[in-house]
Formats: C-alpha cells, structure tokens, sequence
C-alpha cells in the first residue's frame, strides 16, 4: 500500500477511537478490558502515550524517551489529534521512525502501519470494554487485514507481548479474522 493511502485510512482508524473514546465515561475507566493486563484507564493511558510517541516520531524525535511516557491527566483525543498533525507534516512519507519500544528506525510506511493496526483494534477494546458496538469502516478492512496477518506469531507467550497467539477462527468478516489473527477472541466481552 502507497504510503499516502495507508496514512488515510490511519487516519480514518485513529478518529474512529477518538469517537469511540468520546464514550467513556468516569463509570467505565475501572472495566476491564481485552487487554487482560490493563484496565480502561490503563489501555487509555497506552493509547495516548503511544499517539504521543509516535507523533514524536513522524517529527524526528523518536528517541526521546519522555515522549513515550504516560502522563496524569493526558487528554486521548488531544494526543490524538496532535498525532495525526504530525503524521500530515511535510517530508514525513520520506522519514524513518525511531521506536525504542522495537530498539530500531523503521521507514515510515511501516512504522504507520504498526499505529494503524493497533488503533484499529484498540477502538474494539474500547468499544468491547464500555460494551459499545464496533463497526470496522470498510476501507480499512483490507489493509488492516494484511497487517494483522504479517505480525509475526512468535513471540506472543511473553509477558507483555503486544498480542496474543493466533486464534483460529473460519469467518468471512474481516474484523473477526483481524482480531484472532493478533490473539482477541471475537467474543469477547
């Protein structure tokens, strides 16, 4: 995928979760989550810490290491939008992304890619979590699909891997085959 289309159907998935985050209310940061290690407040403080990380990546400073760390009081939708600020700048296309969290540079095209799938199924663990439904916009589908089935399987029984072992699943839809493809089960709740 051209990395311009990947970066709008990111975007697509990125405002999905600010959607979906909108949501949550005060009740729910204690529910637990598809992430078994962490709770509502826990996930939303990953999720905004890594559109922080991530946008400081797009800007060159992806080794700056404050970047990545989760802070009181953080507002999800604001990271978010600050990230997808970032990600339009001009020259990003061409720009390779420091990840510590992987201990290496990564062209942008892949490094967009790693964000989108897991906002992609991060807006399902939020939705899943506060029992709203997740509707998978049919122009992610495709490429989401063909970045949950690249992730690598080994790996995945390690404390805090990013996703669980493969889970065999025959369904047609695309969401249910992504979703067992990076180890959540579809049914989930």
């Amino acid at each position: 995928m051209h990395i311009n289309d990947l970066l709008a159907v990111h975007r697509t998935a990125v405002l999905t979760s600010v959607e979906i985050v909108s949501k949550v209310s005060t009740d729910d940061l204690g529910a637990r989550t598809p992430c078994s290690e962490w709770t509502l407040a826990g996930l939303l403080a990953h999720m905004t810490a890594q559109h922080r990380g991530f946008a400081a990546a797009a800007r060159g400073n992806g080794n700056d290491l404050t970047a990545w760390e989760v802070r009181d009081g953080d507002d999800y939708a604001e990271a978010a939008h600050d990230l997808l600020a970032a990600f339009a700048e001009p020259g990003v296309p061409q720009r390779e992304f420091d990840l510590p969290e992987f201990g290496a540079s990564f062209p942008a095209v892949q490094a967009v890619g790693f964000h989108f799938i897991d906002y992609v199924v991060h807006g399902w663990d939020v939705a899943r979590s506060i029992g709203a439904g997740y509707d998978l916009a049919p122009e992610l589908a495709e490429p989401a699909l063909r970045i949950a089935l690249m992730v690598p399987a080994e790996g995945r029984q390690a404390p805090g891997a990013p996703f669980g072992p493969v889970i065999d699943e025959h369904d047609d839809d695309p969401l249910r085959r992504i979703l067992a493809a990076l180890g959540r089960s579809p049914e989930w709740f």
